[in-house]
Parts: structure tokens; sequence; C-alpha cells
């Protein structure tokens, strides 16, 4: 592992925030309501893994690409994960942004918003063979895909 700036990361965390600071413009109906049963360790774990994920991806520079790397093919599908992702956004601020938009399946994978950028940075660690990015998305993604499920669990 070498510490360096990663402009993959960058690009990555590009691709997380600015869905994320438009969503605080266009929160769902009732979100208030559901957010004060919020679980605290999930939140906990999840401003844990989001704080690391960050540093983590920002500061290895294994993410850049390497043409000649045998993992080339995971990044690819890191990014894919990471398009599907946008698309989860433009159809969510296409639509009536309800609770049940936010928190819905898109192309079959459960509660979309949470799932596919777990997905994208896990794969992210995988191709640059990092396992402290690796472990922050697992606690990442349990605490953002946890808090996710249980609003959809709520809302149902």
């Amino acid at each position: 592992m070498n510490f360096g700036f990663s402009f993959i990361g960058l690009i990555f965390l590009i691709m997380l925030f600015v869905p994320n600071i438009l969503w605080t413009k266009n929160m769902p109906r009732d979100y208030d309501k559901y957010v004060i049963n919020e679980s605290k360790i999930l939140t906990v774990l999840e401003r844990i893994g989001q704080v690391l994920v960050v540093c983590f991806s920002l500061f290895f520079n294994e993410f850049n690409v390497n043409i000649e790397s045998p993992w080339l093919i995971i990044l690819i599908l890191a990014f894919l994960f990471m398009i599907l992702y946008e698309l989860y956004w433009i159809n969510y601020f296409k639509g009536s942004r309800t609770m049940a938009d936010m928190y819905s399946s898109f192309l079959s994978i459960p509660v979309a918003g949470a799932t596919l950028p777990v997905l994208g940075v896990l794969f992210l660690g995988i191709y640059g063979e990092n396992v402290f990015l690796i472990v922050a998305t697992v606690i990442l993604g349990i605490g953002h895909i946890g808090i996710h499920l249980s609003y959809k669990n709520e809302i149902n």
C-alpha cells in the first residue's frame, strides 16, 4: 500500500457527494418523522465508515488506473456500480421524492441508494488490494445499508 493522492478516489467521492448535496435540497417528504428512529449504533458505524472511506480513497494511490493490472475489470465494475448509483439518483430526482422512492430498489438492487455506492467503493478497495478501504467499506456498509433497510421496513 502506497501513500499518495488518488484521482480515482476523488472521482468516486465526487460521484458520492454531488447527489447527496442535491438531496439536502430535495429530501423526501416526511423524512424528519423517520430520522428520529434511526439506530444510534448504525449511525455511529455509518459515520466512522464515511470518514475512513473518504480518507483511504484519497490518500492511497493504488486506486489510480493501472492498465497492466489484472484487477482492471474490478475497477470497471466499481465504476459501473457508481454509474448505476448516479442513475438511481436521477430516477429519484425525477420522481415524486417520497420515502418509498428514496428507499426503493433500482434495477432489482434492494435499497439501491445505499447498496450501489457501498459496492462501488468495496470494488475500488478490491481493485487497489487495499485492506484498509475494504474494512472501512464494510463498516460503512453495515451502518449505511442497515439504516436504509430500517427505513424501508418502517415505511412498509
